[in-house]
Protein backbone atom coordinates (compact mmCIF):
# COMPACT_ATOMS: atom_id res chain seq x y z
CA UNK A 1 0.00 0.00 0.00
CA UNK A 2 1.43 3.36 -1.00
CA UNK A 3 1.54 6.09 1.61
CA UNK A 4 -1.58 8.24 1.64
CA UNK A 5 -1.64 11.95 2.28
CA UNK A 6 -4.63 13.53 3.93
CA UNK A 7 -5.37 16.82 2.23
CA UNK A 8 -8.23 18.81 3.67
CA UNK A 9 -9.31 22.23 2.52
CA UNK A 10 -11.17 24.59 4.83
CA UNK A 11 -13.33 27.24 3.18
CA UNK A 12 -13.82 30.08 5.67
CA UNK A 13 -16.77 31.37 3.59
CA UNK A 14 -18.60 28.02 3.50
CA UNK A 15 -21.95 27.61 5.23
CA UNK A 16 -20.63 24.56 7.12
CA UNK A 17 -18.53 25.13 10.23
CA UNK A 18 -14.84 24.14 9.98
CA UNK A 19 -15.32 21.02 12.16
CA UNK A 20 -18.09 19.87 9.80
CA UNK A 21 -15.86 20.46 6.78
CA UNK A 22 -13.14 18.31 8.37
CA UNK A 23 -15.67 15.62 9.32
CA UNK A 24 -17.28 15.53 5.88
CA UNK A 25 -14.03 15.41 3.94
CA UNK A 26 -12.58 12.57 6.03
CA UNK A 27 -15.86 10.64 5.95
CA UNK A 28 -16.18 11.03 2.17
CA UNK A 29 -12.60 9.86 1.59
CA UNK A 30 -13.06 6.88 3.91
CA UNK A 31 -16.36 5.97 2.26
CA UNK A 32 -14.99 6.03 -1.30
CA UNK A 33 -11.73 4.27 -0.41
CA UNK A 34 -9.32 7.18 -0.88
CA UNK A 35 -8.52 6.63 2.81
CA UNK A 36 -8.29 2.86 3.24
CA UNK A 37 -9.32 0.94 6.32
CA UNK A 38 -6.47 1.13 8.79
CA UNK A 39 -5.13 4.46 7.53
CA UNK A 40 -3.62 6.36 10.45
CA UNK A 41 -4.99 9.88 10.70
CA UNK A 42 -2.84 12.80 11.79
CA UNK A 43 -2.96 13.73 15.44
CA UNK A 44 -5.58 16.27 16.44
CA UNK A 45 -2.92 18.86 17.19
CA UNK A 46 -0.99 18.12 14.01
CA UNK A 47 -4.02 18.41 11.75
CA UNK A 48 -5.24 21.52 13.58
CA UNK A 49 -1.85 23.15 13.06
CA UNK A 50 -1.78 22.18 9.36
CA UNK A 51 -5.26 23.63 8.82
CA UNK A 52 -4.84 26.70 11.01
CA UNK A 53 -7.69 25.58 13.27
CA UNK A 54 -8.05 25.22 17.02
CA UNK A 55 -7.30 21.73 18.31
CA UNK A 56 -10.80 21.59 19.81
CA UNK A 57 -12.28 22.05 16.32
CA UNK A 58 -10.43 19.03 14.93
CA UNK A 59 -11.13 17.05 18.12
CA UNK A 60 -14.86 17.72 17.66
CA UNK A 61 -14.67 16.40 14.08
CA UNK A 62 -12.77 13.29 15.22
CA UNK A 63 -15.34 12.64 17.98
CA UNK A 64 -18.18 12.89 15.43
CA UNK A 65 -16.34 10.55 13.04
CA UNK A 66 -15.76 8.07 15.85
CA UNK A 67 -19.41 8.28 16.90
CA UNK A 68 -20.40 7.56 13.28
CA UNK A 69 -18.08 4.55 13.14
CA UNK A 70 -15.88 6.09 10.44
CA UNK A 71 -12.76 6.15 12.58
CA UNK A 72 -11.59 4.38 15.70
CA UNK A 73 -9.24 5.74 18.32
CA UNK A 74 -6.72 3.35 19.79
CA UNK A 75 -5.57 5.34 22.79
CA UNK A 76 -2.05 6.68 22.44
CA UNK A 77 -1.60 4.79 19.16
CA UNK A 78 -3.81 7.31 17.35
CA UNK A 79 -6.93 7.39 15.23
CA UNK A 80 -7.46 5.10 12.27
CA UNK A 81 -10.03 4.69 9.49
CA UNK A 82 -12.42 1.94 10.56
CA UNK A 83 -14.36 -0.55 8.48
CA UNK A 84 -17.30 1.85 8.68
CA UNK A 85 -19.65 0.42 6.08
CA UNK A 86 -20.89 -2.46 8.21
CA UNK A 87 -21.24 -0.32 11.34
CA UNK A 88 -23.15 2.35 9.43
CA UNK A 89 -25.47 -0.26 7.88
CA UNK A 90 -26.25 -1.72 11.30
CA UNK A 91 -26.85 1.69 12.86
CA UNK A 92 -29.21 2.87 10.12
CA UNK A 93 -31.12 -0.44 10.22
CA UNK A 94 -31.57 -0.05 13.98
CA UNK A 95 -32.75 3.54 13.55
CA UNK A 96 -35.21 2.46 10.84
CA UNK A 97 -36.59 -0.26 13.11
CA UNK A 98 -37.08 2.23 15.95
CA UNK A 99 -38.85 4.61 13.56
CA UNK A 100 -41.11 1.86 12.21
CA UNK A 101 -42.13 0.72 15.69
CA UNK A 102 -42.76 4.30 16.84
CA UNK A 103 -44.86 5.10 13.75
CA UNK A 104 -46.97 2.00 14.32
CA UNK A 105 -47.47 2.86 18.03
CA UNK A 106 -48.64 6.31 16.94
CA UNK A 107 -51.25 4.65 14.77
CA UNK A 108 -49.83 5.67 11.40
CA UNK A 109 -50.68 3.42 8.49
CA UNK A 110 -47.87 2.01 6.32
CA UNK A 111 -48.30 4.59 3.56
CA UNK A 112 -48.26 7.58 5.90
CA UNK A 113 -45.19 6.31 7.77
CA UNK A 114 -43.38 5.62 4.50
CA UNK A 115 -44.27 9.07 3.15
CA UNK A 116 -42.89 10.70 6.30
CA UNK A 117 -39.65 8.74 5.97
CA UNK A 118 -39.35 9.68 2.28
CA UNK A 119 -39.93 13.35 3.11
CA UNK A 120 -37.25 13.25 5.80
CA UNK A 121 -34.78 11.54 3.47
CA UNK A 122 -35.52 14.00 0.68
CA UNK A 123 -34.94 16.92 3.07
CA UNK A 124 -31.68 15.42 4.34
CA UNK A 125 -30.27 14.54 0.92
CA UNK A 126 -31.58 17.42 -1.19
CA UNK A 127 -28.69 19.87 -1.45
CA UNK A 128 -30.75 22.32 -3.51
CA UNK A 129 -33.16 23.05 -0.64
Amino acid sequence: MSPQTLTITIDPDAADAPFEQVRTQIADRARDGRLPVGYKLPTVRGLAEDLGLAANTVAKAYRALESDGVIETRGRNGSFVAAAGEAADKEVAAAAEIYARRARRLGLDHGTALAAARDALRAAYDTDA
